[in-house]
């Protein structure tokens, strides 16, 4: 088996147990799930830290999210890039919910968890950000919000604890939660 097979294999095992929420995926556990040496996967992966996000990295490839992503990235205006971007992101959300909370519950007691957990949600905040520097380029940004602290209500707008208390425990539909999200960003972020 070659490495690259033997690290989608490592990648889609680690993304499995994280889906189980086990607290605890030690190295070791990964390696005898995969069925290779504790060794052999320090190999590959030299710390927990860049296997936990390599696995995150890897869930948003087999999940196409660079496709996902190509409406809002080639947008003809800010507005436009921002609907975009949170139609991509909160249909995002549903399918990662489970690995999300896992790594949430682990984060508080394993760096490795909440290195991960971080690198993620700096990639949805680079998102953001990038939605509000086109609407800020096309002069549509509120006149007394600098870009980042529009980036900064994006984003905590957009975070998947909110998702979670909306869908999940409100019982809200997944598109009024899209079309809810789009309305209260245009209302927070741009000028009227």
């Amino acid at each position: 088996m070659s490495s690259e097979q033997t690290k989608t294999r490592i990648l889609d095992t680690t993304w499995k147990l994280l889906e189980k929420r086990i607290e605890k995926n030690r190295m070791s556990d990964i390696a005898k799930a995969v069925g290779i040496s504790r060794q052999a996967l320090y190999l590959h992966y030299p710390t927990r830290a860049e296997l936990l996000i390599a696995t995150t990295k890897h869930i948003d490839t087999v999940k196409k999210v660079n496709q996902r992503l190509e409406l809002s990235r080639t947008a003809g205006s800010g507005i436009e890039r921002l609907h975009f971007f949170i139609k991509a992101w909160g249909g995002y959300i549903p399918e990662i919910h489970g690995i999300s909370v896992a790594l949430r519950n682990m984060r508080k007691n394993d760096k490795a968890a909440a290195e991960a957990w971080d690198d993620r949600m700096q990639a949805v905040r680079h998102g953001c950000q990038a939605a509000v520097v086109a609407i800020a380029k096309d002069g549509k940004l509120k006149f007394d919000l600098s870009e980042q602290i529009a980036t900064d209500i994006l984003w905590t707008l957009l975070t998947i604890e909110n998702w979670e208390k909306l869908v999940i425990n409100c019982g809200w539909l997944q598109s009024a939660y899209e079309e809810k999200m789009i309305e209260l960003a245009e209302i927070a972020i741009l000028e009227t």
